[in-house]
């Protein structure tokens, strides 16, 4: 192959390949912005305020130090969904049910309520269904809340992702885009046309 085929042919692919960087670059940081915003807009809507310094000594303390960073604050980011589903509500969680998921008192739940179906006179057992159910309930809306806090941290994290690799694809289209005009550049100053 004659060297001048060769340079022409590696600046084209090095040209090629700094526009395709620079376009996924530009696709990754409009997809990391989009689930920025998205988590800020979605987060600011709820309206959930982080609780006091003061409330938050009432938390273990492992708890109540991650929480004191964001005390008094109004919930905007995934880092800080993250921080309420598992140092917030995931502690009051425990002192539901006695540190009971929502399966294992859906279960127990289940399983009195049938009994009462069965001997609708006896009031302990009433009375037992309705607590079950009043945790039961409780820790449905705890595991769902945390849940949706745990997909915001993740697609947050998942934004900050993609903003990363659109400074390192811009970087890697630049860095081939220079490659590529060097190579233009040579081809125009080379004299001759030997083989490689």
């Amino acid at each position: 192959m004659k060297r001048k085929t060769f340079d022409k042919i590696a600046s084209v692919i090095g040209l090629l390949l700094g526009v395709g960087l620079i376009v996924a670059g530009a696709l990754l940081s409009w997809g990391g912005n989009f689930a920025a915003a998205q988590v800020k807009d979605q987060l600011s809507q709820q309206k959930i305020e982080f609780p006091d310094v003061e409330a938050l000594a009432k938390l273990p303390p492992a708890d109540a130090a991650a929480m004191k960073v964001y005390a008094g604050q109004m919930m905007t980011t995934g880092a800080q969904a993250n921080t309420y589903a598992n140092h917030y509500i995931k502690v009051h969680m425990g002192f539901v049910a006695g540190g009971k998921m929502y399966e294992e008192v859906s279960g127990e739940f289940m399983g009195k309520s049938a009994a009462l179906a069965a001997d609708p006179a006896n009031k302990e057992l009433a009375a037992e269904v309705a607590t079950l159910g009043g945790q039961r309930t409780t820790l449905f809306m705890g595991s769902t809340l945390r849940g949706l806090l745990g997909f915001t941290y993740a697609f947050a994290t998942l934004g900050s992702i993609a903003l990363i690799a659109s400074y390192v694809a811009y970087v890697g289209g630049i860095v081939f885009l220079i490659l590529a005009l060097l190579g233009f550049a040579h081809l125009r100053r080379a004299a001759t046309d030997s083989e490689i």
